[in-house]
């Protein structure tokens, strides 16, 4: 059975498709649901099927190699790529740009970037608590997935804003602990909408662990920031 036949879909279906149909079945097949079919390996084969087909790139890998009737090793991939991310970063640093002052980069660059993090990490409480009523309700469920959606916009601005300007020598260390920290909100992002899709308790947990430490070097950052001041 492959990754299609696991989502029970034809390999034309669309992205939205792909979506629906996973989270229909793992609702369906999940252990705390009020279904009466309960069936974890099901859940494994679909949480295996939809990392797949519902990223864009790795389905058309995944396609190609359906075709040539090949297996592709994606883990591995995902590795590189982030290593590609880290490299692309280092380069970033050590590319000459003119030089700004610390209290520019702060100002323009900093301050923004405070604002968006803020903006993300501190309703995740609420918003938690706000599911937790029930998880299984669709509309609660669409109001947790639109507070991830804003979530990645910021994000994403928060990334562009970064890249924007290079860091002077002396907010080195700031510069290093937003990085991470942006880092970790992107990762946080992907499991709590996991979660989403799948109802695995685990992908809440790791997701709001993740948050926690991009929170504390958010907090990390505003202390240097303090002493350079």
């Amino acid at each position: 059975m492959n990754h299609y036949q696991t989502l029970q879909l034809n390999s034309k279906a669309t992205q939205q498709e792909i979506k629906l149909a996973y989270r229909r079945l793992a609702k369906q097949f999940h252990p705390d649901s009020q279904s009466e079919i309960q069936d974890c390996d099901r859940i494994i084969a679909l949480n295996a099927a939809y990392e797949i087909l519902g990223d864009r790139r790795s389905r058309r890998l995944y396609d190609q190699q359906q075709q040539l009737g090949q297996t592709s090793d994606f883990l591995a991939e995902r590795q590189a790529r982030n290593t590609a991310a880290q490299q692309q970063y280092r380069r970033h640093k050590t590319t000459s740009r003119p030089e700004i002052s610390y209290q520019q980069w702060l100002r323009e660059v900093y301050l923004p970037i405070d604002c968006l993090v803020a903006k993300i990490l501190h309703p995740l409480k609420i918003e938690i608590e706000k599911l937790a009523a029930d998880p299984f309700d669709d509309l609660l469920m669409e109001d947790f997935e639109t507070y991830l959606d804003t979530c990645n916009d910021y994000w994403e601005q928060a990334q562009q804003k970064l890249a924007s300007q290079p860091n002077p020598p002396q907010v080195a260390g700031v510069a290093a602990n937003i990085y991470y920290c942006i880092n970790h909100i992107g990762d946080g992002i992907k499991e709590l909408k996991w979660f989403t899709m799948n109802y695995n308790d685990q992908y809440l947990h790791t997701g709001q662990e993740i948050f926690r430490i991009a929170g504390k070097l958010h907090c990390q950052a505003q202390e240097k920031i303090e002493f350079l001041l």
